[in-house]
């Protein structure tokens, strides 16, 4: 049998269903049911619109495959509708489950032996919206499992990043100091184009709060280039606001048309030439932003959790903020920690103890 599931699945099903030898097409809400259609030998098409934006039901998920770090998915769906994005049509509305529920899945992740967890979701700064919970909330109850040594946070957006999440990161042992901020442009006129709910000065003050109290934090920013409308000056004007921050490294997109999203029929499309020229100006100075972060650890003491991917005789790790370390590859060193002092870094900006 061969299935289709996911977000493709569930934009452009009809498209899907002119495919050849395909037996199953189902759309984000009713791909856990994959094991019962496929059960049932029933060729089905659930891949609609209503029903996803209907969907009020969170399904959690894990990732099993990994020995070290598993990524914990809570919360999905999402309510922002920026012009760029087609995920709320893909995903459906922002949910989640209790704090309770995410704690059990966490301990199921704990007691299979994995010392990290990443929490995932399409907007996780909503988690709990609708109740009396919150991200600050889950990540409080995660510092208590026992067992569970490092949490890490994925993608969150500058305007749901709270003083009160950045503190407590800074004082807790088990929440790492690793930061995913989306920024998208550096140009207030373009954020609101993008219907974005902030302004560049909150992203700043993001920043700014996270270096004040974690000095060698990790912080990434994702940023969209050639956005209709964006101008060579909007471009530089973005290209300065990242060049002053303490960033460690971005995340660079060239803007495409999504067909659901507004900003697909707005004017003042950006060539091709200029999208691939701002592109490469953009990943240059994430480079120099990684080299300068990189260069700031220098001679300075982390915790690495070292893992079982290898590249040739080394295997790696990762420190608390973010940085590959490498050293020579032991077997019983998997799934462990230990601290290390990053001394001299090689010409490929590589780490090795």
């Amino acid at each position: 049998k061969v299935a289709l599931v996911g977000c493709y699945a569930q934009l452009r099903p009809k498209e899907l269903e002119s495919f050849n030898n395909v037996d199953i097409i189902l759309g984000n809400k009713e791909k856990f049911n994959l094991l019962k259609h496929l059960e049932n030998h029933s060729e089905s098409c659930f891949a609609s619109n209503e029903l996803i934006l209907k969907d009020k039901d969170f399904s959690p998920a894990y990732s099993i495959d990994d020995r070290t770090r598993t990524f914990l998915k809570i919360q999905d769906g999402c309510d922002y509708y920026c012009t760029f994005c087609a995920i709320p049509f893909a995903r459906g509305r922002s949910r989640s489950d209790t704090i309770a529920n995410t704690i059990k899945q966490a301990e199921e992740v704990v007691a299979q032996g994995q010392k990290e967890i990443i929490l995932t979701g399409v907007n996780i700064g909503t988690f709990g919206k609708g109740s009396e919970e919150n991200l600050f909330g889950l990540l409080k109850e995660m510092g208590k499992i026992e067992g569970l040594e490092r949490i890490r946070i994925s993608s969150i957006e500058p305007n749901l990043l709270t003083d009160e999440i950045i503190d407590y990161t800074a004082q807790s042992t088990k929440i790492l100091p690793h930061f995913h901020i989306p920024l998208q442009s550096g140009n207030d006129e373009l954020l609101k184009l993008m219907k974005r709910k902030y302004k560049r000065e909150v992203f700043a003050s993001r920043v700014q709060r996270i270096k004040e109290k974690m000095p060698l934090a990790c912080i990434a920013a994702d940023v969209i280039i050639g956005f209709p409308g964006e101008s060579e000056e909007h471009f530089m004007d973005t290209y300065q606001f990242i060049e002053s921050l303490p960033l460690s490294y971005l995340h660079v997109f060239t803007y495409s048309d999504r067909p659901e999203a507004k900003a697909s029929i707005m004017e003042g499309k950006v060539s091709k030439k200029d999208k691939k020229d701002r592109s490469k100006r953009l990943h240059e100075l994430g480079e120099i932003k990684k080299r300068a972060f990189y260069k700031a650890n220098t001679e300075t003491e982390h915790i690495v959790l070292w893992e079982a991917a290898r590249k040739n005789d080394q295997m790696t790790g990762l420190t608390e903020n973010y940085i590959p370390v490498y050293k020579s590859f032991e077997i019983e060193k998997v799934n462990t920690i230990s601290k290390v002092k990053l001394e001299k870094m090689n010409q490929d900006g590589e780490w090795f103890i």
